[in-house]
């Protein structure tokens, strides 16, 4: 929906010269995303873009930095009931190790290793998009050892989501009940299952460390709504699930945050509300449609807004040409101002609200775009040098990557 700042690659590029420094209001953290890989297979606005580089490390494991906003929200109450014994009880047989054969933008041949679980009785499995991005042959392995090959059915980079499909006995195809994320509550036990350095059937344990965290996808786009947990996640367990405590599917393992890119206790995973979504869709069209508005887009806090003599909401900062917000007249900003060591876009257009429901953060905005579909109109109420005004605009289709 909105593209992070120009500077941002691709987020599994060949190794590369890193990216400028970010703007003082960005905070820098070091991911690397959990899937062990032989080879590397090849936003919102200053403070919610997502600033990536790859490099290859000695064991040819690909380390991930990235730039990650986080917001705050109140969740709902969960119930739990199962030992830890008993939810891997429950989904010891349905989770499976993915090894994928890759081709690289240089040609190259390699391999990366993840992990997926059993999805439904039709033999789909779901994992990560960037477990199997860029692969010319997948194969499943299921927890007797039994191993056959599975076919990609459809990948959301946006949400890092993807559907497989193996032709497996029934009797190995047991899906796993999928819970609903809105209800996790920051403290919740978790359970996460997965192959971390190929171990397959790995268990660890952990709780909710907080929720509504802001992660980006591998096209460079935000995700909303993930988990952060602090169960021990590693290279391997991307596309694992994590559970509560009622052995239900709440994420899907992706991202882990860490100095020397092994387990540091702060690990993220896709919310299950959000995957279920994804991967329905890609079962029954093979492929996600994403709303899109065009800009890049900054918070002005109402602590900042006075002196900046802005209107509190969100700033655009850049409008992409040829987009539904250049073509609804939106303008971007014409200057940065400092304040307080942040830079701040100013002389633009500031988005307030979105068919009358108020918008503070970046965050706001792009759930309430991504409620949407493309093609959809939505009123934006705008304010541009202390004038306020409503703009409609049709939204357009997310591409592939952000620019």
């Amino acid at each position: 929906m909105f593209p992070p700042s120009p500077q941002s690659p691709s987020p599994f590029p060949p190794p590369q010269a890193p990216p400028p420094a970010p703007p003082a209001n960005e905070k820098r953290i070091r991911f690397r995303t959990a899937v062990t890989a032989l080879l590397a297979a090849a936003a919102v606005g200053a403070t919610t873009a997502a600033v990536v580089t790859a490099t290859l490390d000695s064991s040819g494991n690909s380390t991930v930095t990235r730039n990650v906003t986080v917001t705050n929200a109140t969740p709902t109450s969960s119930a739990t009931a199962l030992s830890v014994n008993g939810v891997w009880s429950r989904a010891k047989d349905s989770v499976v190790d993915i090894k994928v054969q890759t081709t690289s933008q240089l040609g190259q041949s390699g391999e990366a290793q993840g992990s997926g679980w059993v999805y439904s009785k039709s033999g789909y499995v779901v994992t990560n998009d960037h477990v199997v991005s860029g692969a010319s042959s997948v194969t499943v392995t299921f927890p007797n050892g039994a191993a056959y090959k599975a076919t990609v059915v459809g990948t959301d980079p946006s949400t890092d989501i993807a559907v497989i499909k193996v032709d497996a006995p029934a009797s190995l195809l047991k899906p796993l009940p999928v819970g609903n994320s809105a209800k996790l509550v920051v403290g919740d036990p978790v359970v996460a299952v997965g192959s971390p350095f190929g171990l397959d059937g790995t268990v660890t344990s952990g709780i909710v460390s907080a929720l509504h965290r802001q992660i980006d996808a591998p096209n460079n786009f935000s995700i909303n709504d993930a988990i952060q947990t602090d169960a021990a996640i590693n290279h391997g367990n991307s596309g694992g699930p994590l559970f509560n405590l009622r052995g239900e599917v709440v994420g899907v393992n992706a991202q882990i945050q860490s100095d020397s890119g092994d387990n540091a206790g702060i690990g993220f995973a896709i919310p299950s509300n959000t995957v279920k979504s994804i991967a329905d869709q890609l079962i029954s069209q093979g492929n996600v449609k994403h709303a899109y508005l065009g800009v890049s887009i900054t918070e002005i806090p109402s602590a900042a807004a006075g002196q900046l003599g802005e209107a509190a909401g969100v700033a655009v900062r850049q409008v992409v040409a040829g987009q539904p917000a250049a073509k609804a007249g939106l303008k971007a900003a014409t200057s940065m101002r400092a304040l307080d060591g942040q830079q701040y876009p100013t002389g633009g257009d500031v988005i307030t609200a979105v068919d009358g429901q108020k918008v503070t953060t970046a965050a706001e905005l792009q759930s309430l775009v991504d409620a949407h579909r493309p093609g959809d109109k939505v009123q934006l109420s705008v304010t541009r040098n202390g004038s306020s005004r409503t703009v409609t605009v049709t939204l357009g289709t997310r591409p592939a990557q952000a620019s």
